[in-house]
């Protein structure tokens, strides 16, 4: 049992779990055109991460869909793998969450998603 004092919970990082209509728009934005600006890529992984901590599933998204690769493209560096995977995990148990599906169902639609958008 997790006990989180009721006072303190805006300020631990909790929230309400996203709506259907809220992860619809976070699937919209995995099916977009990637968008990958041509500052360093330590700043770039900076906004990467503020995008994955701030929570919000279509941040998220876009961060999945940016950093995702397909076959016959080239590979990710370690750094981008890293912030990758993390975003993908983050949205895939947001998408668990509330479709209430297990995480790896919830990783295999997402991925299915971004397939499709190859």
């Amino acid at each position: 049992m997790l006990r989180v004092p009721v006072m303190k919970a805006k300020l631990s990082g909790l929230r309400k779990l996203s709506s259907r209509k809220i992860m619809e728009n976070a699937l919209v934005t995995l099916k977009g055109r990637s968008r990958v600006s041509r500052a360093m890529w330590n700043r770039r992984a900076q906004e990467y991460e503020a995008k994955i901590n701030s929570g919000d599933p279509v941040s998220i998204a876009e961060v999945v869909r940016d950093l995702h690769r397909n076959a016959g493209q080239p590979d990710q560096s370690y750094s981008e793998r890293q912030i990758y995977e993390a975003a993908l995990d983050r949205l895939a148990r947001e998408l668990a969450a509330v479709e209430r599906i297990d995480k790896d169902l919830a990783t295999q639609k997402l991925n299915s998603v971004l397939q499709k958008v190859a």
